[in-house]
């Protein structure tokens, strides 16, 4: 493996830190559920900077409240809000037709948790559908868009519980084997991290950056919504662990604020993050580093080819 790619910054490090002294004027960025969360922070870094912000969000309200805090907070006015569901790929296919121009930096952030055992309309299970489906259909979709801006990046935001899991490619929404939500949430979060992989590979040649990160465990955002009603959470979420970092969502957002603008990992692509720094191999028992077959090259190929078939064949049917 090459060398890993260290910052001065880490776990406590904030994303105005990581930001501090970068000028974003005359770059586009979109941020997804960027009206709650580390979201918000993600995008609020993002205007501070000078970028203009577009919050992609399920309710276009929210957002345009959000929109309007952040731009009395840094005084940018070029910060808004536009509908996005990602579990639909109508919704989706909307938002990217009505994209135009360049497009410089695109957070895939949006995600939900262990929610009960939903499906989609095409009969897809909703973490899978929401956390890698519906960000694979707009980041393929932004494509023209990514490499019109040139030196773009992307950033997909996985997570620790990718370790939980590898994706089942036999059985990926559980139509063969009882639900299970922490298996379903660690495969969606291995698979953006694989998407990273293989889209860092695909579209090096439109110098435009793919990489992955591990938040931290954030308490007091939506994605932890439904984790009171399940007794079986995994030991990441024990409040006593000392091997996953903790943090507040300006801590949460640092990592992909990071990755989105820093200089300091400019050409960096294809790679996992954690606490401001790529991360090292996990190891097991430990709620940190990035999982062997979460980079597994063999693994990302696949996954891609099943995703454009499956988002085809939705499409189809519409």
């Amino acid at each position: 493996m090459n060398d890993l790619v260290t910052t001065p910054f880490g776990a406590q490090s904030t994303a105005a830190e990581v930001i501090g002294g970068a000028d974003l004027n005359g770059r586009r960025a979109v941020v997804t559920g960027g009206a709650s969360g580390i979201g918000v922070e993600t995008a609020r870094a993002l205007a501070g900077a000078g970028a203009e912000v577009t919050l992609a969000v399920r309710d276009a309200e929210v957002g345009g409240r959000t929109a309007k805090d952040i731009i009395a907070t840094t005084g940018n006015d070029r910060v808004l809000a536009v509908r996005l569901d990602l579990a639909d790929q109508s919704s989706v296919a909307e938002f990217v037709a009505a994209w135009t121009g360049p497009l410089h930096i695109l957070v895939n952030n949006a995600g939900i948790m262990a929610p009960p055992e939903t499906r989609t309309p095409e009969g897809w299970e909703l973490q899978f559908a929401t956390n890698h489906l519906g960000h694979f259909a707009l980041a393929t979709g932004l494509r023209d868009a990514l490499a019109a801006a040139g030196n773009a990046r992307v950033v997909s935001v996985s997570s620790v519980g990718h370790v939980n899991g590898d994706v089942d490619f036999d059985d990926i929404h559980f139509d063969h084997r009882p639900y299970d939500p922490w298996l379903a949430y660690g495969q969606s979060k291995t698979a953006n991290v694989l998407f990273a992989v293989e889209a860092a590979k695909r579209w090096a040649p439109d110098r435009i950056a793919v990489n992955a990160l591990n938040p931290g465990r954030i308490t007091t955002t939506n994605l932890s919504r439904y984790i009171g009603g399940i007794s079986a959470a995994p030991t990441s979420f024990d409040p006593t662990s000392t091997d996953v970092s903790w943090k507040t969502v300006e801590q949460g957002a640092a990592t992909s604020v990071l990755l989105a603008a820093s200089p300091l990992v400019e050409g960096v692509s294809g790679r996992y993050f954690e606490d401001c720094n790529e991360a090292e191999p996990h190891r097991p028992g430990v709620r940190r580093g990035v999982a062997a077959y979460a980079l597994d090259p063999d693994h990302a190929a696949r996954l891609w080819q099943r995703s454009l078939d499956m988002i085809a064949q939705a499409g189809r049917a519409r």
